[in-house]
């Protein structure tokens, strides 16, 4: 069993470089082939030949990477501590780890051939706009969102400017310029996309209309020839620096059971 800790952590790892190259596929898609997609879209761009066997240790790196994510956010495994803003932020963690849950669904799937439906978060973002706009005062909710991804995408771009998040990292590459270099032009991309869905979504639900929500390959076909260039290396140079997180990053061993005796303690 001693061993099986260690291994959690590895696989943890290699969610970390599995998000960089879904980054790193996205950006391909766009700058190189003028597809924008999502990250179901770009995944299944893997979806034949070799590409299913990368897809399966992907969905291994996602769920590890997913359920780390969400005991980070319910045991505080870095020590954020408890006020709001550090609520806040574990709460964004265990949204990533829902994600990355899914992410690990939809890569298992595609890597045993079964088909990529297309639209995915696309499809999602309009119908949940659809479904709210069928609400009472839904078109304000739509708007709540439209304010918590704006907000989001202001955190991304503090992130990159203050260099926050060299604080997960080994020291002894903390000050790197590559690292430096990649994570601020990474998290900046990040912020520009937060930004456009915060807009599709504004516009939704100021037009009262779910065809104009949008997920992340709608952000970036959303922005104009240099602006989509621009965020589109941006989000593949961040694809690189989760490579980096996946060799560099601390990460606490989560020791399930004690963390949770420590918590009912509480």
């Amino acid at each position: 069993m001693p061993a099986a800790k260690p291994r959690f952590l590895t696989f943890t790892r290699i969610g970390f470089a599995a998000r960089g190259l879904m980054y790193a596929l996205v950006a391909y898609l766009t700058l190189r082939l003028g597809r924008p997609e999502d990250a179901g879209g770009a995944l299944a761009y893997l979806g034949s030949g070799a590409g299913r066997a990368v897809l399966a240790v992907m969905a291994l790196g996602f769920a590890a990477y997913g359920v780390w994510r969400l005991a980070d956010a319910g045991l505080d495994l870095e020590g954020r501590g408890r006020e709001w803003k550090d609520l806040a932020v574990r709460a964004g963690g265990a949204g990533s780890g829902v994600i990355h849950l899914g992410l690990a669904l939809t890569a298992a799937k595609l890597a045993l051939g079964w088909s990529h439906g297309g639209g995915g978060s696309s499809r999602k973002a309009e119908g949940g706009a659809a479904m709210a706009l069928h609400l009472p005062l839904g078109d304000w909710l739509l708007l709540l969102a439209a304010a918590a991804c704006a907000g989001a995408a202001v955190g991304q771009c503090v992130k990159a400017a203050r260099r926050r998040f060299v604080r997960h990292l080994r020291p002894d590459v903390r000050e790197r310029w590559w690292v430096l270099a990649a994570g601020c032009a990474g998290y900046a991309a990040r912020g520009a996309v937060f930004a456009a869905v915060a807009w599709l979504l504004f516009r939704s639900g100021t037009d009262r209309s779910p065809s104009e929500a949008g997920g992340l390959g709608d952000a970036l076909r959303s922005l104009s020839g240099p602006l989509r260039f621009a965020v589109a290396s941006g989000l593949g140079i961040f694809g690189m620096y989760c490579l980096i997180e996946a060799w560099f990053r601390v990460l606490p061993d989560p020791a399930f059971k004690d963390r949770l005796k420590q918590a009912a303690r509480r």
